[in-house]
């Protein structure tokens, strides 16, 4: 091993999984560090935190573990030795550790700060799962992309439904530069695609139709049935179904039509609706033709609706899974887009599509079926299809529920890399499943065309270019549908107060970018309504009166005392406040603090004498309960002609941090409140 760069030695207690070092060289958050063990060797291990005080910084860090004689990952079950030499991983150690013994393997990105390629075993994958998670916007279908370009490579077929019809654009080479290309060493290529869907309801000229068989099972029929039918209603279709050779939607119709009982009709209205989605057929889709080596066959539901596609992606995943328990089709990898949809958490309902979903799961990896959830809510994805997913690729998640969800399924996720899953930058993702610890993984450049590029509903509608005039031309200038927060006063009544009936007054109507958080203290929820200018709480939206949120995470423990004492006295003198503190005479440099981040007033600043000085707290900050402040104005879509729109300066993720503080944020709504100015 070469020399590298020593950054401390190691402090403290060491135990087989983690330890401390003061840190003389320049160490960073998430940095690979080396230790000589008198036993194994080098050990791998990560920085996950750095903590300075007045004399000295020192590294926390996790143990990966070392390789043995066979290529394994092991922990080590003897701990540091106090006093040795914390070192820089250098790379040809750190791929020594991560790197998988296999040609099958999928190469995702780069390992954050490293030139080190960070690659999946793609036999793991076919077998045992992969899930992507990530908020909307975060990077989650072009991580996917990634992926699924490497499967592609190594001529596995693929399938996937595809509700937003985005992955089409696998067949087109990328565009993006050549010199971030060379990087990350990835030229442009182009993949066999063929996409499936409905033609009647979308126009993609590539689009082939998607038929399914239309001879179904007794337990597909029943299952196809909305709700439960009743004990008569299932012995009577029994009884039809027992006369059919072949079970068939006309067979049914007609077979129902020679009974003479009422129940008749409603079954018969059932499989009239399910007739007519035109996605049956005698002559079916041959699924050989779908599952075929380095092949990619996409299920495009665009412009179907929800019911009919729960119904295509449960007959396709049953039937593909039959086939491939049989050995009538090779093994594949089988993509679920908002797959939250397809199989939600039980307590949010059941599709017809989550039974197979969770069998597939459980069941896959023993026939090589392979399954990738792919959502941007991973709360609301069934918990043992989630558990099943031993690798996960997880982008910028800042819901909390959506957090927990995560952290419940991955073993081996620390606090700190849970944390930091809320400030991931696009592009960058971390990655479990490859070691023991999770990898900060930035995701390389796709070899494909991206195409899950959001509409620009601003020059195109439809796939047509507006060439007169633009989408905001075609409804009116400054005159949008938007979520509004309106006060209990109109622009009439304004012009009234403040002009004169000859001469009534100018109101502007300026829209104020806004948040409504719904919030829970203890058993008490309520909506806090928070703007996002400056990041106030908007107690009344007719009188726009606002408070300031403190950040007390920026106080020291005497800092947060004083403020406490200063509450409860309202209005002080420095004596006053030292009684009821009961610290330091010493109380000058937090006072002044205080003073200067706003939270207290100096009533009488100026004077010489510092004992006749006067504060008192300033009753534009939050200092009690959030719900106290909350706020009963309802959201409500329309149409609104404005002056002006400002645009947001506050970060959504840093205020929610904040106010999970102090309360249990459960969701958040984007929205405007219409403020009125009289324009003098």
């Amino acid at each position: 091993m070469g020399l590298t760069m020593i950054l401390g030695r190691i402090i403290g207690k060491s135990t087989t999984t983690s330890f401390s070092f003061e840190a003389t060289g320049k160490a960073k958050k998430f940095e690979f560090v080396q230790v000589m063990h008198p036993s194994y060797g080098y050990v791998l291990a990560q920085i996950l935190e750095l903590v300075q005080d007045v004399q000295r910084i020192r590294a926390i860090c996790e143990i990966i573990g070392y390789k043995d004689e066979n290529g394994t990952i092991k922990p080590i079950r003897e701990p540091l030795v106090p006093g040795s030499e914390v070192l820089v991983a250098e790379d040809e150690f750190i791929k020594e550790v991560i790197s998988i013994n296999s040609d099958d393997t999928a190469y995702i990105g780069k390992l954050d700060g490293r030139d080190i390629q960070v690659k999946l075993d793609l036999n793991t994958l076919l077998t045992k799962h992969v899930a992507v998670l990530a908020k909307s916007g975060a990077g989650k279908s072009y991580a996917v992309g990634v992926l699924l370009e490497e499967i592609l490579d190594k001529k596995v077929p693929l399938i996937i439904i595809d509700p937003h019809g985005e992955y089409s654009s696998l067949g087109q080479k990328t565009n993006e530069g050549k010199t971030r290309l060379a990087k990350f060493g990835i030229k442009p290529t182009a993949y066999r695609v063929q996409s499936f869907g409905s033609i009647k309801n979308n126009k993609d000229p590539l689009l082939r139709p998607l038929l399914l068989p239309d001879t179904l099972t007794q337990e597909e029929l029943m299952h196809l049935f909305p709700g439960k039918l009743s004990a008569n209603q299932q012995a009577l279709l029994y009884g039809v179904i027992k006369s059919l050779d072949r079970i068939t939607f006309p067979n049914l119709l007609f077979g129902l039509d020679q009974e003479e009982s009422g129940l008749k009709y409603a079954l018969m209205g059932v499989i009239e609706n399910l007739n007519s989605m035109e996605i049956f057929s005698s002559e079916p889709t041959a699924y050989n033709k779908l599952v075929q080596g380095g092949l990619c066959s996409i299920i495009n539901l665009k412009g179907i609706t929800p019911e009919v596609q729960e119904i295509i992606a449960y007959k396709l995943a049953k039937d593909l899974f039959e086939l491939r328990k049989l050995n009538k089709v090779p093994p594949f990898f089988l993509v679920v887009e908002e797959s939250h949809n397809f199989a939600p958490e039980r307590s949010f309902g059941e599709t017809k599509c989550s039974k197979i979903l969770r069998t597939i799961a459980s069941e896959g990896r023993k026939f090589g079926l392979g399954l990738c959830v792919v959502t941007q809510r991973p709360a609301r994805l069934d918990k043992s299809v989630l558990s099943q997913c031993t690798t996960q690729i997880i982008l910028k998640t800042t819901n909390p529920h959506d957090l927990k969800a995560i952290s419940t399924s991955i073993e081996g996720l620390s606090s700190v890399a849970e944390k930091e899953i809320q400030n991931l930058p696009i592009g960058t993702a971390l990655i479990c499943g490859v070691v023991d610890r999770p990898l900060f993984t930035n995701v390389r450049p796709r070899r494909t065309l991206h195409g899950g590029h959001a509409v620009d509903i601003l020059g195109e509608t439809n796939g047509q270019k507006y060439n007169d005039e633009s989408f905001l031309d075609k409804i009116g200038a400054h005159e949008e549908n938007l979520a509004l927060v309106l006060p209990n006063i109109t622009p009439k009544d304004l012009q009234i107060i403040h002009g004169s009936k000859d001469q009534p007054a100018k109101i502007d109507t300026v829209l104020v970018p806004a948040y409504q958080f719904q919030c829970k203290e203890g058993e008490k929820s309520y909506s806090l309504l928070v703007e996002m200018l400056e990041g106030k709480v908007v107690m009344d939206v007719t009188s726009y009166a606002t408070k300031i949120i403190p950040n007390l995470s920026k106080l020291g423990s005497r800092q947060l005392n004083i403020l406490q004492s200063a509450f409860a006295l309202q209005e002080f003198d420095r004596s006053q406040l030292i009684s009821k503190a009961g610290g330091s005479l010493d109380v000058d440099e937090d006072l002044m603090i205080l003073v200067q981040m706003g939270m207290l007033q100096n009533l009488s600043a100026g004077e010489h004498n510092k004992c006749q000085e006067k504060f008192v707290i300033n009753d534009e900050f939050i200092f009690s309960r959030l719900s106290d402040f909350q706020n009963h104005s309802k959201i409500q879509y329309s149409k609104i002609k404005f002056t002006r729109k400002d645009d947001e300066k506050i970060n959504i993720d840093q205020l929610r941090k904040l106010i999970d503080t102090y309360a249990a944020v459960s969701d958040q709504t984007k929205c405007f409140i219409v403020k009125y100015e009289v324009n003098q």
